[in-house]
This record gives C-alpha cells, sequence and structure tokens, in this order.
C-alpha cells in the first residue's frame, strides 16, 4: 500500500487508513527492537553486565531527543516515550538477570 503525505488525505477516513498504516509499521519495529533487547539480555548475563546501565539509558535518550528535534517533533514527547520503552526493556531484562 502506498503511503500518502498528510495533505494527500482529503477525509478522515483517507487520513484514518495512514494512520493505522503506520501504527502497524511501529509496532512491528517496536517488536524488532525486543528481539534486541531479549538478545541484550542474553549477552549481558554472559558479559556480567546490569540491566540498567545508567549512562547507556541517558545516551539513548539523548540520541532520540537530537533524532526528534531533527525530525520536526518535540523532544520532550519523545524523551517520554523512550524513558517508559527503556524502562520496560529493563524490566523484561531483569527476568533473566535478576535485579
Amino acid at each position: 500500500m502506498t503511503q500518502k503525505t498528510p495533505e494527500q488525505c482529503h477525509s478522515m477516513a483517507e487520513l484514518r487508513v495512514e494512520i493505522d498504516q503506520l501504527d502497524r509499521q511501529l509496532i512491528e519495529l517496536i517488536a524488532k527492537r525486543t528481539q534486541y533487547i531479549d538478545r541484550a539480555a542474553v549477552l549481558k548475563q554472559s558479559e556480567k553486565l546490569p540491566a540498567r546501565i545508567t549512562s547507556r539509558v541517558e545516551e539513548v535518550v539523548d540520541n532520540v531527543k537530537r533524532l526528534a528535534s531533527q525530525n520536526n517533533l518535540d523532544p520532550q514527547i519523545a524523551e517520554t516515550v523512550w524513558r517508559d520503552l527503556i524502562e520496560w526493556s529493563i524490566a523484561k531484562e531483569e527476568q533473566v538477570l535478576g535485579k
């Protein structure tokens, strides 16, 4: 399915189709990211690293805030979403690694 720009949508129905398509893509990307989190837990275990590495958390947050700014997205929304995603990821890794 080809994606329309917002300006190419002439009704809410058309707009909703595009939003739903983007949501599917976002979920697919988050699912793929989760596979890397699962692998991180295995590697952290073998490398004796904790689930939470604060410096890495802040590096990731700084990266997404910068990327958000570069893409005309409010960096605060990116930070909020990613901090939740990171906390969920750490909790998932702690299921393997322990706290």
